[in-house]
């Protein structure tokens, strides 16, 4: 009997323990936000991987790798807009799921998943069907060169086979995350990445496929990843389960999922937009060196941000589930240790990147021209990332506290009224040439940054004053005290 008593009472400190890991209304605020960050900062390190270790062998293929290297950075944008349309029904769903599940509203959460799945399987095959057919004017628009297209053509073709792969891994995985389970999370990414970085190596120089046998590792090693995430939803462990109810398209929730996922959409158009624009000035600034150093810089971009992003990706389940709980006291900690977190990192990343590039540079290429003209041009770029941080943490908590036209304006002004007309004027002016295309982004970071972070404190802060669920706490207990009277 006493054995038996002992194992209920283990079993009920399991179900609290369990209980608070997901219950982000209670416990440490900080832990939460660490808890989730960390895997899946780490996560979305890993799958960085994807693209940047078939860039960085690509870039130490014998004889040709700068045109290879430079192909490949005409294939971004398009895996860019992949990636945007995965974010527009994962990051769209995902904080829509949190605030569900903080209000109790399971059933409402459950079927939120089931549509951004539904609406990432549909948009994954359009876009496949119609990239393929368009690739060849595509990547000319985005500034290929007879030499480039080549390896360019190679790389996409593959690629854009496994598009309902990169939607299901990548997209999902919100779901994931955002039901606390951030190693699982984790782990999803790492399958993958470990995979490519095995099986590269193997088709590239053991077959002997260079750029096509790149393309072909990634896109074994999403679909790993992207049978890992459907398992694991439609399992046992989840929350949360995928199955055909909730799958049915319901025109309420596709709708407020477009709505709030147009943030991150519009994020990773935008900076797809960018990005050809880069390549296309920079291809008649200085030709296909240039565009591999825009290629080198993107990466090196994408693994310094990506700790940036993880920690403010954190925090929007917490924030989010403390808005949907009412707890608007630990709505705004979380915002203020987000923002501190942030902007100490990106200070510390800037500064190793602003005097030792030349490390980063040799990570791709051993080619003494890119990596003597890649000096300067990451200096330039990168002088003012500390000031994106901002515009990280202004964003994320838009998003998590169900605000998409706010998130969608500021992506709109920094990347689209910002970034795309000084990318086209600096070169021109005072004869910067390719150097004002890099110029573009800090004074960007700085304008867009400040403006973004500064609205969300004078529009979001004064909402954040009352606290309903303290107030309800209080009136309970006076309530108690006047019965007990």
């Amino acid at each position: 009997m006493n054995g038996v008593k002992e194992e209920k009472e283990n079993i009920g400190e399991e179900d609290a323990e369990q209980a608070e890991t997901h219950d982000f209304s209670k416990g440490s605020l900080v832990r939460h936000i660490i808890g989730l960050a960390v895997p899946m900062t780490v996560a979305q390190l890993i799958n960085v991987l994807y693209s940047i270790v078939d860039r960085i062998y690509i870039g130490h293929l014998p004889h040709v790798s700068t045109q290879a290297l430079s192909g490949i950075g005409l294939c971004l944008p398009i895996i860019t807009i992949i990636s945007a349309f995965a974010n527009l029904f994962g990051m769209g769903g995902a904080p829509l799921c949190s605030i569900a599940r903080g209000g109790h509203q399971e059933k409402r959460a459950q079927n939120v998943m089931g549509n951004s799945f539904a609406m990432m399987l549909l948009s994954g095959a359009v876009l496949m069907v119609l990239c393929l057919i368009f690739k060849r004017p595509l990547l000319y628009l985005f500034g290929a060169s007879r030499a480039t297209y080549i390896y360019a053509d190679q790389y996409i073709t593959v690629y854009l086979l496994g598009t309902l792969f990169v939607m299901i891994s990548l997209g999902m995985n919100n779901f994931i995350n955002s039901q606390g389970f951030g190693r699982v999370g984790m782990l999803t990414v790492l399958l993958g990445a470990v995979m490519n970085i095995v099986l590269d190596p193997i088709f590239i120089f053991v077959f002997g496929m260079g750029v096509r046998g790149a393309a072909i590792a990634t896109v074994i090693s999403q679909g790993a990843s992207a049978l890992w995430v459907f398992i694991f939803l439609t399992g046992k462990r989840a929350l949360l389960r995928l199955d055909r109810k909730s799958m049915r398209l319901r025109v309420s929730i596709v709708r407020e999922i477009i709505l709030l996922g147009t943030s991150g959409f519009v994020m990773s158009v935008t900076n797809g937009t960018v990005q050809i624009v880069c390549n296309a000035v920079l291809a008649k600034q200085g030709g296909d060196l240039y565009v591999g150093i825009m290629t080198v810089i993107n990466s090196v971009r994408e693994i310094t941000t990506m700790p940036l992003n993880g920690l403010t990706s954190g925090a929007q389940p917490v924030i989010g589930y403390n808005y949907g709980a009412g707890r608007y006291d630990r709505v705004k900690s979380a915002v203020k240790f987000m923002t501190a977190a942030s902007i100490v990192f990106s200070i510390v990343i800037w500064a190793v990147i602003f005097f030792e590039p030349r490390f980063f540079l040799h990570l791709f290429t051993r080619e003494n021209e890119l990596i003597t003209k890649g000096i300067p041009a990451m200096q330039i770029y990168f002088c003012g990332i500390f000031m994106m941080s901002l515009q990280f943490a202004g964003q994320s908590t838009y998003v998590a506290l169900n605000r998409p036209k706010q998130a969608v304006f500021f992506s709109l002004f920094r990347k689209v009224i910002i970034v795309v007309p000084l990318t086209l004027l600096l070169p021109m002016a005072g004869g910067l040439g390719t150097s004002g295309v890099f110029l573009a982004e800090p004074v960007s970071n700085g304008i867009g940054g400040t403006a973004c972070f500064v609205t969300m404190l004078l529009t979001v802060w004064p909402d954040l004053k009352q606290d309903p669920a303290g107030d309800q706490i209080v009136q309970t207990k006076q309530t108690t005290s006047s019965k007990g009277a």
